[in-house]
């Protein structure tokens, strides 16, 4: 315990070196205010002419407090109507009693029949329309540079929002400012009433329409709170629209204001519920969100956002917004019968930026399909019940696309699947890449990995016209031909590894569009496998020896020393350039066209055995028909049917036009093959 004797020593030394020191200067300075300062001496000892100053200011602010306390405020309506109006180009009008009253520590005023005419193109419809405006604000917090609303209260508030196709917002005051895509930002209001409020609302791009009610109350009841309830139109779909939040009453900035948000229209639903982050900063809040319908393109009529084709989806992650930035992260879901999770960033600036991370960890090869153009199945109820299609038994995709929407916005999307389940062209993993900038869509990488082998490549895509113009160049790798010819009786009748190449461009709205105008090449190698020996005869329509193996269930093989299809495109149609296959028993030549608008073929081959043989039918084999269903057949007029002969030779031609899509005019110079295609010729 410390020596009270000490403590009194240490305060009396405190007092007498400092306190006291700092008195003496206090002192010394007032002195010197009273013998020198002229107006402290004014103010002490005031003459005639100081109190006619003083008495004239008393005056002055007596008459300014009375003129205010008498003044009526309906004679500024017209001047601050006429103002508003030359600076903000557009009809502004002040139409009912205008009530001001400035001697409270909460300041109000009463605004009644305000009007808010709409900009030149939109004169026919009022932006605004309000019965009654009714507003205070606290003295102290105003003096001290900040703005708090006790009370904010609107009667029967009518809005019109519309946007223009060209993308002109009637309720922009200032069009000529850049849109920075950022949140409206509130005083803090402690009290927030609207009553018998309507919102239009009518996007002319999107075709969307909105019809809603919106009302605030503060109630001790369970109907206290912020609804907006609408109803409306988007491209002849009905559009319905809830967004409810708590009362407005005390909240604080540090206190997050929680809401629910419902949207269903364009055959999508959208759910969010989550809270605004720092009250009266609708630019900022988190939400769980989740979305779900037939196709995710639909979502550009409700969002804006260009999104591709899909089969039915239903996702869930969480949303955010940060000023102009929204992000959709962490979400998990469906997309037909593949998952899909990621992160969608989009920023809402003047121009639209996207960008997207998707991942899957089993891809269904027929959902990318669906991307791509292809059509899906659907039951009564609107799911999927099959695989997708393409319409008329087409084989390349129809769907347009649509350049308009790619021409608003920017962005980049990664897509990697780590598997894919069980597919017909054995696929095992997607890598996908695409950059989108002023309306040019560039896709790098496009790559799949199969069994054995890969295709890898790139397009360019120019939706900068009404029908885009494109640019493929696609590379096979190693890709195995016993993956496209099944196994009978436990032999595959094809083997070998094929590498290829297509290389084209054209315009065309739909990959079908692009495909039938297209020029370039396509061209096809497998430089050596193995076939059976019963369809290498039968290749140069070898009957004595060919139909015998096959009769007898023989499983021979026979070496492919080489083959080579080379085609040139123009207009559409892929004409042979070079078509040989080259076996250890026979050398066939081909000759012909692929329609590539019509999806036709139009193919025939001839085959030369190498060896003698007794019975030898000269007659070329046909392929022609649809590339869906191709038709083999052996062109003679005076021989017997050979019916029975072109089904059997349909099992491996038939399947081998598949890969005629991926070939390579370059590699028909390979070291090997174009020897021995040299000296068979």
């Amino acid at each position: 315990m410390s020596n009270p004797r000490n403590w009194r020593t240490f305060r009396a030394d405190v007092h007498q070196r400092a306190l006291v020191p700092a008195g003496v200067r206090l002192r010394s300075w007032r002195d010197w205010v009273r013998d020198n300062d002229p107006v402290y001496a004014a103010a002490r000892r005031p003459a005639s002419a100081e109190k006619w100053a003083a008495g004239v200011v008393l005056v002055l602010v007596a008459v300014v407090v009375l003129f205010l306390a008498l003044f009526d405020w309906n004679m500024l309506r017209g001047p601050i109507g006429r103002w508003a109006s030359v600076k903000y180009d557009r009809q502004i009008a002040l139409t009912g009693d205008l009530d001001v009253n400035l001697f409270s520590w909460t300041p109000s005023a009463i605004v009644r029949g305000l009007k808010v005419g709409g900009p030149d193109w939109a004169r026919d419809r009022d932006t605004a329309d309000v019965d009654e405006i009714r507003a205070s604000v606290r003295l102290r917090k105003l003096l001290a540079g900040q703005i708090e609303m006790p009370l904010l209260s609107f009667t029967r508030p009518r809005v019109v929002l519309i946007t223009a196709k060209d993308g002109r917002k009637s309720w922009a005051l200032n069009p000529n400012k850049p849109d920075t895509g950022e949140g409206l930002k509130l005083p803090v209001i402690q009290q927030l009433i609207i009553t018998d409020g309507q919102l239009s609302f009518d996007e002319q791009r999107r075709g969307l329409t909105l019809q809603a009610a919106v009302n605030a109350r503060e109630a001790a009841s369970g109907a206290a709170g912020f609804v907006l309830d609408g109803r409306g139109d988007v491209r002849g779909s009905p559009l319905t629209l809830k967004i409810e939040g708590g009362p407005f009453m005390n909240i604080r900035r540090d206190r997050p204001y929680r809401f629910e948000a419902n949207v269903t229209g364009a055959g999508s639903s959208l759910n969010a519920k989550g809270a605004i982050t720092r009250p009266f900063d609708l630019g900022r809040f988190d939400a769980t969100m989740t979305i779900e319908g037939g196709n995710l393109s639909d979502l550009y009529l409700l969002t804006g956002v260009t999104l591709p084709n899909t089969p039915a989806y239903r996702l869930s992650g969480a949303l955010n917004r940060n000023e102009r930035t929204w992000t959709f992260k962490d979400f998990d879901g469906r997309v037909g019968a593949s998952d899909l999770s990621g992160e969608v960033r989009i920023d809402s600036a003047e121009r639209l930026r996207v960008d997207a991370q998707l991942t899957s960890r089993r891809l269904d090869i027929d959902d990318l399909a669906a991307v791509l153009g292809a059509r899906v199945r659907t039951n009564a109820a609107g799911t999927d019940t099959e695989a997708p299609v393409v319409v008329g038994g087409k084989l390349l995709p129809d769907a347009k696309l649509q350049t308009e929407r790619l021409q608003t916005m920017d962005g980049t999307l990664t897509y990697r699947a780590a598997a894919v389940k069980a597919n017909e062209f054995d696929v095992r993993a997607v890598n996908l890449g695409a950059d989108l900038k002023d309306g040019i869509l560039k896709l790098d990488p496009i790559s799949f990995n199969f069994n054995r082998g890969e295709m890898n490549g790139t397009a360019r895509i120019d939706a900068t016209k009404t029908t885009p113009y494109s640019t493929v160049d696609l590379r096979l790798a190693g890709y195995p031909l016993e993956s496209i010819i099944p196994a009978r009786n436990g032999s595959s009748p094809l083997s070998g590894r094929a590498l290829g190449r297509a290389k084209l461009e054209g315009p065309g709205a739909s990959i079908h569009d692009f495909a039938a105008a297209s020029k370039g090449s396509l061209s096809l190698v497998v430089p050596n496998g193995r076939m059976r020996a019963a369809f290498a005869e039968l290749l140069g329509i070898n009957a004595s020896a060919g139909l015998l193996k096959l009769l007898s269930g023989d499983q021979s093989e026979s070496q492919i020393r080489c083959a080579v299809a080379d085609f040139t495109v123009s207009g559409g149609t892929a004409t042979a350039r070079t078509f040989i296959i080259d076996t250890d028993v026979v050398l066939a030549q081909g000759k012909g066209t692929i329609d590539l608008g019509a999806e036709t073929l139009n193919l025939k081959i001839d085959g030369e055995s190498k060896k003698p043989r007794l019975l030898r039918l000269w007659a070329p084999i046909t392929v022609s028909g649809p590339l869906t269903a191709p038709e083999v057949g052996v062109d003679v007029r005076e021989m017997v049917s050979q019916g029975g002969l072109a089904g059997l030779l349909g099992a491996v031609v038939a399947p081998v036009t598949a890969l005629f899509a991926f070939v390579d005019p370059g590699l028909a110079e390979n070291a090997d093959c174009g020897r021995l295609i040299a000296n068979a010729r």
